[in-house]
C-alpha cells in the first residue's frame, strides 16, 4: 500500500483546510486515517474511518471540528479540518492500517507528512 498525502498549508486561527491523501494498493477491508506530529511531541492519531465509513473515530481533541471522508472508487481519503487553532500545527500523516481498543487506529502504512501551520 502506498499514501501520498496533499493539502497542507498555513492559516489562520479560526480557518479551514482539507487534507487529502490517495491511496494505492490493497485498501480493501482497511481503515483509512490521519495522525499528526507537532514538533517535539509524538505522533498521536487524529481520525479514522472503517472500509465502508460505518465506523469513524476521532481524537477528543478534534472532534466537532474535523471530518473525515473516503471515496473507496477514487481510494482517496480526505481530512476536513474547519475551527483551526494554534495547536493543531504539525504534520498530518495518512495512514492505513486497523482499528485498535475500539477508540484508535493502528497503523501499518504511513504516507509521507503534509505541514499544517496555523498562525494565531
Amino acid at each position: 500500500v502506498q499514501l501520498q498525502a496533499s493539502g497542507g498549508g498555513l492559516v489562520q486561527a479560526g480557518g479551514s483546510l482539507r487534507l487529502s491523501c490517495a491511496a494505492s494498493g490493497r485498501t480493501f477491508s482497511s481503515y483509512l486515517g490521519w495522525f499528526r506530529q507537532a514538533p517535539g511531541k509524538e505522533r498521536e492519531f487524529v481520525a479514522g474511518i472503517s472500509w465502508r465509513g460505518g465506523t469513524i473515530i476521532y481524537a477528543d481533541s478534534v472532534k466537532g471540528r474535523f471530518t473525515i471522508s473516503r471515496d473507496n472508487a477514487r481510494n482517496t481519503v480526505d481530512l476536513q479540518m474547519n475551527t483551526l487553532k494554534p495547536e493543531d500545527t504539525a504534520e498530518y500523516y495518512c495512514a492505513a492500517g486497523r482499528l485498535s481498543l475500539g477508540t484508535t487506529m493502528a497503523a501499518d502504512y504511513w504516507g509521507q507528512g503534509t505541514l499544517v501551520t496555523v498562525s494565531s
